[in-house]
């Protein structure tokens, strides 16, 4: 109980196969949340780029080029993108230390520790840096003004057609023919209501799961 186990061992085999197995475990967790981060951190680099433009961070948290005098390069966020793909690969490390032996106690076990630690105490300098990150993005809230990005709306004017009374057959084909023909215009007002809609994100309710 001073240890804070939940429970007790009480067979020392089973206790000892529990070596190596554990710290696999362990790992694949870390890899399933570093997967995520490191997607996450490759969306923003690709969102700050000049082809996109949907995101920024202040001048303090990006670094500037050696030659673009224009260029904010998310180096934050490619750093933990690359640590993060750098403690995936601790569940293959694990399983190769661990592969081969046979019941018992291994030194090779040792090996073990000096990379869990680390890939953990990594993760979570990792999350803290993105968390920080986060308090201080800037999103571009007039991106969709852009006429580049108006076809995204090209649902919603079949839509339209749709409540109208045509069927969605006919409503794919006219709209099909609007932007054919040049006569498209995009119906940027959207009011969705239903739950996780774009209008009615229920962020209350995600919030509340997280907890």
């Amino acid at each position: 109980d001073g240890l804070g186990f939940s429970t007790m061992k009480y067979n020392s085999v089973a206790a000892q196969l529990s070596r190596g197995k554990l710290e696999r475990a362990v790992a694949h967790g870390l890899s399933s949340v570093a997967s995520t981060l490191a997607k996450f951190s490759m969306d923003v680099v690709l969102y700050m780029g000049q082809n996109f433009g949907f995101i920024t961070f202040p001048d303090e948290l990006t670094t500037g080029s050696s030659i673009m005098p224009h260029k904010k390069n998310p180096d934050v966020f490619e750093l933990i993108r690359a640590k993060c793909n750098k403690i995936q690969s601790l569940v293959v490390e694990f399983a190769y230390v661990t592969n081969n032996l046979p019941t018992g106690y291994h030194r090779d076990f040792q090996l073990l520790k000096e990379s869990l630690f680390a890939g953990i105490d990594e993760l979570n300098s990792c999350l803290e840096m993105s968390k920080y990150m986060l308090a201080n993005i800037k999103v571009s809230s007039d991106i969709l003004k852009d006429k580049k990005y108006n076809y995204l709306f090209s649902v919603e004017r079949i839509n339209e057609l749709v409540t109208e009374g045509k069927s969605f057959r006919e409503a794919y084909v006219i709209v099909g023919q609007e932007i054919k023909d040049g006569s498209y215009k995009a119906p940027k007002e959207v009011n969705h209501t239903h739950e996780g809609s774009i209008g009615n994100l229920c962020l209350d309710k995600i919030r509340a799961k997280l907890k």
